[in-house]
């Protein structure tokens, strides 16, 4: 907000807030606590009671819980919470149905890195909460050996010896190849795990044949929530789909029933909420005192039974 939430706080000073988070879809929530930081960075005193907690199925009109701040923490923040709670619950989701789809006990989904800029932490959270698996996070977590790799190196041989000869034992070498000939290649140099990718189904089973239990398989290349079933009874270990979360929607999840604690009642210390009525009342008086026309408020706050000086 380069200069202030200009709509908000031409209606709302101090008051306090309470609204609804509501589940508009059937799906896996994911990101509760990052949700709940949007608001604890602009009211520290906003308080949370949730229903559900992050990995939890939710359905279509489900109360997932409730927050309480300041009114324009809420206006404020609603937008941002809202975009990261529904982006990484449409991950979570999307994954579930991927590994619903797989149904393997043997064989294990991966993320990529094909993420959100800015989001990884965030989206890779989001997946293993779908009931899939992190692949490395970043360049430094692990050796893999790229096609352009290969080529700046001069072959698969060349490639392994000299990342084999930088770092220590410990360090898993995976290498991606797209043809029978490079598998053949890449347990020559004993590579421990060997990407096939973008391998038609009986490609890959005569790979599954030449490689024989002597590498870790893992598949990828254009995997998705339509064709996942059909890897299911491969011999493999592993399937990285970037789909996961480049084509995952959002989940569709909305704030709504907000109550605002306008003021006293004259001679009361009860605390009225807001309704949409007075919600109007209040910015007709905002914007009308803003003109000048104190004698217009005056009136409408005695006809009303509040008191706003």
């Amino acid at each position: 907000m380069t200069s202030g939430d200009i709509t908000t706080d031409a209606i709302l000073k101090d008051e306090e807030g309470e609204v609804s988070l509501i589940s508009k879809d059937r799906g896996i929530i994911a990101g509760l606590d990052v949700f709940k930081r949007v608001f604890e960075i602009l009211d520290e005193d906003a308080t949370f009671e949730f229903n559900f907690s992050d990995g939890d199925e939710v359905n279509k009109s489900d109360l997932v819980g409730t927050i309480k701040a300041k009114a324009r923490a809420i206006l404020e923040g609603e937008r941002t919470a809202l975009n990261y709670l529904q982006r990484m619950s449409g991950i979570a989701t999307y994954t579930k149905k991927m590994v619903t789809a797989l149904n393997s006990d043997s064989v294990k989904i991966l993320d990529t890195r094909k993420t959100t800029p800015g989001m990884r932490i965030f989206e890779k959270y989001a997946v293993t909460l779908g009931g899939a698996y992190n692949h490395r996070y970043n360049l430094s977590d692990g050796i893999m050996i790229k096609d352009n790799h290969i080529d700046a190196a001069g072959g698969i041989k060349n490639a392994i010896e000299k990342v084999r000869s930088i770092n220590p034992f410990v360090k898993k070498i995976e290498v991606e190849v797209e043809n029978f000939d490079q598998v053949r290649q890449a347990l020559e140099a004993k590579a421990d795990i060997i990407m096939l990718d973008n391998m038609k189904i009986e490609e890959i089973k005569k790979a599954v044949d030449i490689i024989n239990k002597r590498a870790i398989i893992e598949c990828s290349g254009n995997i998705s929530l339509e064709n996942i079933n059909e890897y299911r009874d491969l011999d493999i270990d592993y399937i990285s789909s970037g789909a996961i979360t480049y084509q995952a929607g959002v989940l569709d999840l909305s704030m709504k029933n907000l109550k605002i604690y306008w003021g006293k009642y004259e001679g009361s210390k009860n605390t009225k909420r807001g309704t949409i009525k007075n919600f109007i009342w209040k910015t007709k008086v905002n914007v009308r005192w803003k003109f000048g026309r104190k004698i217009w408020c005056n009136k409408a706050s005695n006809s009303s039974g509040y008191s706003h000086t």
